[in-house]
């Protein structure tokens, strides 16, 4: 927008020059935050140990913007690790620059360095999150992201009272890295983590962990505004608060159809905003989570704690613990998943690709591919249509923009490569997996359907996909295999949940939908990080369009060069 305000006698024009730029600034206003990384000391469960924090913060400062802010987060990095910091849920428009994530869209930070995080928030409003990318730091490197709706739009809820970050995440008494590292050797999985977190602090049920416990004061008669987060690492969690319902206004930044509920399904790497009213008699209230897994495989399935507390009342009186659903209730969540719809009003369009150009079809797999010094012999390993994703050396984003030759291919399957009876009797033989970084080229502004098939490839497994640039709809989701002759017709197009993050059911299938309108090369993985570590990832190319405003932009001059990149990490 530009605006010429020169001297005029009539005062008028000087009045509305004025008021014209500073309705500009407002619209247009610019954030910036430093983000410091560094090695501090801190203690949980009566163990102490260095851990990786931006600003000595953990869980790390929370960004707040308003929709069509500018934003930017310069990084230093002060750690011994490289680092990198992905915008959980930005659709970084043609942008892919600032996404974050090492290796497919940059190099790593190194030691010593700093990149600036310049981006635009555009079209988006509500909760999302920031973590780090690369390795397992994200165990302690995350935050929040508050945008704000536009000025003077409300929400459309009833305004809160107030609002609180509720983050949820995973800790290890030891050194996370070490504990990756030596399980990768011997080829299995590294230990579960030994509590989960709310806000950084696991609670009162948890050893020397009194002055570790989140507690949320609240009057009578008021209501708050809850933006939920999970930042756990490998675990899909129950959420609830005894004695108080919650009412789901919003999942991964996008309203929704407003529900009540006694508890929520969150899966890592998405976001819940409820509202809970403190309308029960005046007390003390655990809020809670612990994991859902429904297939027999080991997790920390304690219960992490925090405490809603009513104005006035003694830190003497005990706080009652909510009902959760049980680890295993797989009802709940497949009940709880089908109430999220989106708003589809005309303010909040859901605006679901009706006609589709590319049908894809990827089943999600785990394996075992030989490896001599493991103990085993073998290595677990994960897959998409059993092609287990290498990381580059370099990230994709600069091969693909600067036309780098022989680091990908885009020759990724649109199918597998051989169909079987997906969720059947579990398969143990034949599980080795093809090796390559293929990616799959989309055409600009093309429809695309993409089908995830969990498998029974030594376990059914829930998974939680997220997708880098875009949101998509989650049109359908069902047990057992896909039946693409019957299943279609039972999609939801009219207002299906909007989401960044989608849990793939155990043994059953979810069927998504985007329109890829954002050049680049975007990352879309397993946010369980064992499941990513082990190649359960793949990423798009997404061509550019006719114009240069549907193009990628120009890299910044501070990206992190080609040359910084290690293959290490």
């Amino acid at each position: 927008m530009a605006m010429h305000c020169g001297w005029h006698p009539a005062s008028l024009l000087l009045t509305i020059c004025i008021v014209g730029l500073l309705s500009f600034s407002a619209e247009a206003a610019v954030k910036k935050y430093q983000f410091d990384i560094q090695v501090k000391n801190v203690s949980r469960l009566c163990h102490a140990k260095p851990i990786v924090t931006v600003n000595g913060m953990f869980p790390g400062p929370t960004i707040y913007a308003r929709e069509g802010d500018r934003v930017l987060v310069n990084v230093t990095n002060y750690a011994q690790y490289n680092m990198s910091i992905h915008w959980h849920g930005l659709k970084q428009f043609r942008n892919g620059w600032a996404d974050g994530p090492a290796y497919i869209t940059q190099c790593p930070i190194k030691t010593g360095q700093s990149y600036t995080h310049d981006f635009n928030v555009t079209g988006q409003r509500g909760t999302l999150w920031w973590h780090a990318h690369i390795l397992w730091l994200r165990a302690t490197v995350y935050g929040a992201i508050v945008i704000m709706p536009k000025e003077g739009t409300p929400f459309p809820f009833p305004q809160p009272y107030s609002e609180a970050n509720i983050i949820l995440g995973e800790w290890w008494n030891t050194d996370v890295e070490t504990i990756v590292n030596q399980a990768n050797k011997l080829g299995l999985p590294p230990q579960m983590s030994d509590a989960h977190t709310i806000n950084g602090k696991p609670g009162p049920l948890f050893p020397c962990s009194e002055k570790h416990t989140f507690a949320l004061e609240v009057e009578s008669g008021k209501t708050y505004l809850l933006r939920i987060i999970n930042a756990a690492l490998d675990d899909e969690l129950f959420f609830a608060i005894a004695g108080h319902n919650m009412t789901v206004v919003e999942i991964d930044a996008v309203y929704t159809k407003p529900f009540t509920t006694q508890a929520l399904l969150i899966a890592p790497g998405q976001t819940t905003n409820v509202l809970v009213k403190a309308d029960q008699p005046p007390s003390r209230y655990f809020m809670a989570a612990r994991p859902f897994m429904d297939v027999p495989i080991p997790i920390d399935n304690k219960t992490v704690t925090a405490i809603l507390q009513y104005k006035g009342i003694p830190n003497t009186v005990l706080p009652i613990l909510p009902q959760l659903p049980a680890p295993n209730n797989t009802q709940f969540a497949l009940s709880y998943n089908t109430k999220l719809k989106s708003l589809n009003t005309p303010q909040f369009p859901a605006n679901v690709p009706l006609q589709i150009n590319r049908h894809l079809f990827y089943t999600i797999g785990l394996g075992q591919n030989p490896c001599p010094t493991c103990q085993n012999g073998t290595q677990l390993t994960a897959s998409l249509n059993n092609i287990t994703f290498v990381m580059p050396k370099i990230g994709l984003l600069q091969a693909h923009y600067f036309n780098i030759k022989g680091v990908f291919s885009t020759n990724f399957p649109d199918r597998p490569p051989v169909p079987f009876n997906y969720t059947g009797a579990p398969l143990t033989a034949n599980l080795g997996t093809s090796l390559g970084t293929r990616l799959s080229k989309l055409a600009f502004n093309s429809t695309v359907e993409l089908v995830l098939q969990d498998t029974n490839l030594l376990t059914v497994e829930s998974h939680p996909f997220h997708l880098h640039g875009f949101n998509f709809f989650i049109v359908g989701s069902g047990a057992g295999n896909f039946d693409p002759a019957k299943d279609p017709a039972k999609f939801n197009l009219v207002d299906p949940p909007e989401r960044n993050t989608v849990g793939v059911p155990t043994g059953g299938w979810t069927a998504i939908r985007f329109r890829a309108d954002n050049p680049g090369v975007w990352f879309m993985h397993c946010h369980l990080e064992l499941h990513t570590m082990w190649g359960l990832k793949m990423a798009f190319v997404v061509e550019n369009g006719k114009s240069t405003e549907e193009s990628i932009l120009p890299p910044p001059k501070d990206l992190p060069p080609a040359r910084y990149c290690n293959a290490r990490n």
